[in-house]
């Protein structure tokens, strides 16, 4: 266990919009903020680099393209200004999850970097955050890291699962909220409820996320809820800040 209080609370950061590969699908880019009976604050994952909010040359240059275009990215959706949305600043948040270190989830970690740093050991082994294809434009924060390479009760309530896959280490969570219940964010071990279908096309290796993924839809037919990384279609519905889900 690393913080002893119990979870509470869950709160969807709304972190943009982005369309993949010239129109092939629109997605949400989500951050969830997770808050404890005893007052402690989590942050699982970042969003895009702050810098591709004011300059989108910055994400050019870093070969974005490649992979798609921000439609919808302003200072306000950076993690800082969702959680400015709140009155929270970086500084507020004393515990970070990174799911995987694609730039839509790892691109503002060096702002949380005073805090310990949750990841699976296989997705810190990487020289650089993995961004996307060949690209690796940013480097990992110094900060203190807790690596793990099993199922990790981060306080009661909230447990981290490795899910790999998608990439090597990537990191799922399962919440056990007090009011609405079992809650997985999946992140990007089901990236849409399509995926599975499509044979996990995405994945780096599409056998070890079917392993995964099968996992994550056993608890979910157990009657938790599962929130996917980016589904077109269950973005719109979720509830975003400031509304929290206790």
């Amino acid at each position: 266990m690393i913080l002893a209080g119990r979870l509470a609370r869950l709160t969807i950061l709304d972190l943009g919009l982005f369309e993949v590969r010239g129109g092939e699908r629109m997605i949400g880019i989500p951050a969830y903020l997770m808050e404890t009976d005893r007052g402690d604050r989590i942050l699982f994952d970042t969003g895009f680099p702050p810098a591709y909010a004011t300059d989108p040359g910055i994400a050019d240059r870093d070969g974005l393209p490649a992979f798609g275009c921000l439609l919808d990215f302003g200072p306000h959706q950076t993690a800082t200004g969702a959680l400015a949305g709140l009155g929270l600043s970086p500084g507020d948040i004393g515990l970070v999850i990174l799911s995987h270190g694609h730039i839509d989830h790892v691109g503002s970690l060096s702002l949380f970097a005073h805090a310990p740093i949750v990841m699976t050991r296989a997705e810190r082994a990487d020289p650089k955050p993995r961004y996307f294809g060949t690209a690796r434009p940013i480097d990992w924060p110094d900060a203190s890291y807790h690596l793990i390479d099993a199922d990790t009760p981060v306080c009661h309530g909230l447990t981290l699962i490795p899910t790999p896959g998608h990439t090597p280490g990537h990191l799922s969570a399962i919440l056990d909220l007090p009011e609405t219940g079992r809650v997985i964010l999946a992140a990007d071990a089901i990236n849409r409820a399509s995926e599975p279908a499509e044979q996990f096309a995405d994945a780096e290796d599409p056998v070890a996320a079917r392993t995964s993924a099968d996992r994550l839809l056993a608890l979910q037919a157990s009657g938790a809820m599962l929130i996917y990384g980016h589904d077109p279609s269950q973005w719109p519905s979720l509830p975003k800040a400031p509304a929290a889900m206790g």
